[in-house]
């Protein structure tokens, strides 16, 4: 009996052999897997929400000395001022381009792997006949990781909104200008979800990761330089919850349609 087996219960009146794996042991079969996956995208988003705690306090701190100091003009106030724009705006800054680094990140670390590391190994085969079928293999791992990746950015984003907020004002930006916009709401998680399905459909199409990454890389920077120079200049709402809701309902629905993408490539290539 193998992890991805479980034996025939007697008397079952079935014949002998590996009967269907359970729900649940694909869940720990996913884990042992992708374990180090897990662990490490878990780590890298508790890692951006420890800076977040550790740093915003002080940036909020400062920034109320900041507004309450007056006159502007005065020394005492552009010291102030000099200290909030340089200091706490790298580091702040320096956060937020790190937010919006890590969908890339796992576009390309994340996602080929999911299901091309089978594939280039050639133990699909094995795998798939091994009591747990194909397409339910492909399905719990995409549904596992996805929600796993989605859920973390989430909270990451809604954490953020409140660690920016001082620079949206200071730094003369909207919760429309595209640096802000893409990282609160539901867009960043949305956003990180298709990044993640996009890394496995190409993985699943090119069947080799090292492409798949580099073919995620292009076709992600592709999707996204679209969005921010274009695509937002055109859709139907113009407000700030509008948008964020229009982005994730397409992001969401072309995520769907990659993981559809993948589950009818591994269909393919099992034949």
């Amino acid at each position: 009996m193998t992890v991805l087996t479980r034996p025939v219960q007697p008397g079952s009146g079935t014949s002998a052999g590996p009967g269907p794996v359970p729900w649940q042991g694909m869940l720990w079969v996913t884990w042992r897997q992708h374990r180090a996956l897990l662990i490490i995208v878990t780590g890298v988003f508790a890692a951006a929400v420890a800076s977040m705690l550790i740093t915003g306090p002080k940036i909020h701190h400062d920034y109320a000395i900041l507004t309450a100091c007056h006159p502007a003009a005065s020394a005492a106030c552009m010291q102030l001022s000099n200290y909030f724009n340089s200091t706490d705006w790298h580091e702040g800054n320096g956060i937020r381009v790190g937010l919006l680094a890590t969908p890339l990140l796992l576009a390309l670390f994340a996602g080929p792997p999911v299901v091309a590391r089978e594939l280039e190994n050639g133990t699909f085969r094995y795998a798939w006949t091994q009591g747990i079928g194909r397409v339910r293999w492909t399905i719990v791992k995409l549904a596992v990781l996805g929600s796993l990746v989605t859920v973390l950015a989430f909270a990451a984003s809604q954490l953020f909104t409140w660690f920016f907020a001082p620079f949206v004002a200071e730094e003369n930006l909207t919760v429309l200008s595209a640096p802000v916009f893409a990282t609160r709401g539901v867009s960043y998680a949305a956003w990180t979800l298709t990044a993640f399905c996009l890394g496995a459909f190409l993985g699943t199409l090119m069947r080799r990761i090292l492409p798949a990454m580099a073919a995620t890389l292009a076709v992600y920077a592709a999707l996204a330089a679209l969005t921010w120079l274009y695509l937002r200049d055109h859709y139907p709402v113009s407000t700030f919850w509008p948008m964020q809701a229009f982005e994730a309902g397409w992001l969401v629905v072309l995520s769907a349609l990659l993981i559809a993408g993948t589950v009818r490539l591994v269909r393919r290539h099992a034949t």
